[in-house]
């Protein structure tokens, strides 16, 4: 709430930072502090990359990714494998798999999960997109890397099932034990299914 001793353009600032995820009020005005304290070395250069951001990058025409190009980076490359796409659930899941070398082929971003409590159908995901890239003659598999939750499930069934007369090979991501885990920390969830995708030693 704006107090009698934060001017409007500081309390705009705050108001704005506290949107950011992660971020509560308090959190939100310990940052405008520090950059403000900062201005020079972190306030005015991130206010120019915030302005040539919203005025560069946008989303990619063919997967969904951000960049400043289109197509991107990633969908520019041609010596990625054509062969298999990845469905994602946003871009920073695309990140995570690039930043990881998991994957080597192309991706399709859907924009979020099907999640009928949040009004999420299956029209405001980029679904059509994807059952059109998976008809292309390259592409023979496409793996649903989406989170192990009830969203994530239903939308990876829901994916499925619209692209069985398509006539690729769909696969998901394995769920079980991360590396490094220890068994007696994991949830009963995360153990059932590493048994169900046991796989030979």
């Amino acid at each position: 709430m704006p107090t009698a001793t934060i001017g409007p353009e500081l309390q705009r600032l705050i108001d704005l930072l506290a949107k950011m995820p992660g971020l509560g009020p308090r959190s939100a005005k310990r940052a405008a502090l520090y950059l403000l304290k900062k201005r020079e070395p972190v306030m005015r250069p991130l206010a120019f990359a915030l302005d040539d951001a919203a005025n560069k990058v946008k989303a990619c025409s063919v997967c969904g990714n951000w960049d400043s190009i289109d197509p991107c980076a990633v969908c520019a490359d041609s010596d990625r494998d054509q062969n298999v796409l990845c469905v994602v659930e946003d871009v920073s899941a695309l990140w995570a798999l690039e930043r990881a070398g998991a994957h080597k082929g192309r991706y399709q971003v859907l924009g979020g999960l099907l999640s009928p409590l949040d009004g999420v159908g299956p029209d405001d995901l980029n679904i059509g997109a994807l059952v059109a890239r998976a008809k292309e003659e390259a592409v023979t598999e496409v793996v649903l890397a989406l989170a192990a939750t009830v969203d994530g499930q239903t939308t990876a069934h829901y994916l499925s099932e619209h692209l069985v007369g398509v006539g690729v090979s769909v696969t998901r991501l394995s769920q079980g034990v991360p590396v490094g885990g220890e068994l007696d920390y994991l949830d009963e969830g995360t153990l059932a299914a590493a048994m169900k995708t046991r796989r030979a030693f």
